[in-house]
């Protein structure tokens, strides 16, 4: 063998050997179609001196701002924007004199069944949604029942106490859904996850205490039955969001999303008819209730579709935590429909719950909050030409 191939033979040996950086490579894209890959890690600190020390404070920020966080980030404001158009539309409905909260919730089911299980149907074939039905579909009614029941409790929860009580018990739903992750899940928590935590409950605690400087409470009616209907619906939230998580990383998400549409409206359906069946003759049924109704579901249906993505690319925690800035878009909303006033407080309680949406992921990936291996299920014979390995990124 000549030298110059002996040359060659080393140069291929020591490419082989040279390892990857250990933060520049991210799994985007191949962690979403379920293969497994190495873990991006964040670039260690530096205390050897001040200088080494921001040095390596900057490549840990950058390397922060990968394409998957930004994502998760832009959702997370997305899904809280669409709670902000939902919670201003009811308020809407509610002074034109439609106070349907079940109904209200029914056109947001069947616009998810409509939409979902037909692909659904379409990928498996009628017969293997049958059998999935048969199979999962017990998993599907629990996840979709505590999912109808939640938003039932919130909204009677608001009819009974009052505001501050219903912003500081909503966020209950966050220790709840950290702990059925870990349950499910078992990630890793670093203590800057939960430092990302008290960061954003203390951004909530500004924006509640903005609400009370600016007189926008209201008496409660009943504080006790309502402090217990928001622990349980924010407790039913916290479950189903976890749950519905472990579900879309382990099944595609036409599936999931499709069988919550189809078992919450029976069972939203079922509800309603029997607890609003009068109210539905004696509430205004015209145009502008028409047209906030369509804007509510609009708004439901677009959260209940990024919300299980951004389950995969962040955490379902991420995304409680997303929903805290909320009530900043809500301030926005009510200074052309309510003629709010501006206060000083809001905009730093935003910017607070922005940063620990950040710090959340200061140590601790994305990638390492769960495998993400969607799958169609084992007993389904895939279509004619088709196959049962189903891309992630659906």
């Amino acid at each position: 063998m000549s030298s110059s191939s002996h040359q060659d033979q080393d140069k291929k040996v020591d490419i082989v050997k040279d390892p990857p950086p250990p933060y520049e490579g991210t799994i985007d894209v191949q962690s979403l179609s379920g293969q497994q890959q190495p873990q991006a890690l964040r670039p260690p600190l530096d205390y050897s001196s001040v200088g080494a020390f921001l040095a390596s404070l900057w490549r840990r920020f950058a390397s922060l701002w990968t394409k998957r966080f930004i994502w998760s980030l832009l959702a997370g404001q997305v899904v809280s924007l669409c709670i902000t158009c939902t919670n201003v539309t009811t308020t809407e409905l509610v002074q034109r004199n439609w106070a349907l909260p079940t109904t209200q919730t029914f056109f947001l089911y069947f616009s998810l069944f409509v939409i979902y299980t037909p692909y659904t149907i379409y990928k498996y074939g009628f017969v293997g949604w049958l059998r999935m039905i048969f199979r999962d579909g017990w998993k599907y009614f629990i996840l979709a029942a505590c999912d109808v029941e939640g938003n039932f409790l919130v909204v009677k929860a608001y009819q009974y106490t009052t505001l501050l009580s219903c912003m500081l018990l909503d966020a209950w739903a966050i220790p709840v859904c950290l702990l059925f992750c870990w349950i499910y899940m078992r990630p890793k928590y670093h203590w800057t996850q939960l430092l990302g935590v008290f960061i954003c409950i203390g951004g909530l605690g500004m924006l509640v205490a903005s609400d009370e400087l600016t007189d926008k409470d209201w008496p409660a009616l009943s504080r006790a039955k309502g402090d217990v209907f928001m622990l349980v619906g924010a407790s039913l939230y916290g479950f189903t969001n976890a749950t519905e998580e472990f579900f879309v990383r382990k099944s595609p998400l036409y599936e999931v999303v499709g069988q919550l549409g189809m078992w919450g409206t029976l069972i939203n359906g079922i509800q309603a008819a029997g607890l609003e069946h009068k109210d539905m003759t004696t509430a205004s049924w015209n145009g502008k209730t028409i047209g906030l109704l369509v804007a509510y579901t609009a708004a439901m249906f677009i959260l209940y579709t990024v919300a299980p993505i951004l389950y995969r690319m962040a955490s379902s925690a991420y995304y409680n935590l997303s929903l805290l800035s909320s009530d900043f878009y809500g301030l926005l909303f009510g200074l052309f429909l309510f003629h709010y006033t501006v206060y000083w407080l809001y905009f730093i309680a935003f910017a607070v719950v922005l940063l620990g949406l950040i710090i959340y992921f200061w140590h601790a990936t994305p990638e390492e909050q769960g495998k993400i291996e969607p799958r169609a299920p084992n007993y389904i014979q895939p279509r004619e030409g088709g196959t049962n390995i189903v891309a992630g990124q659906v």
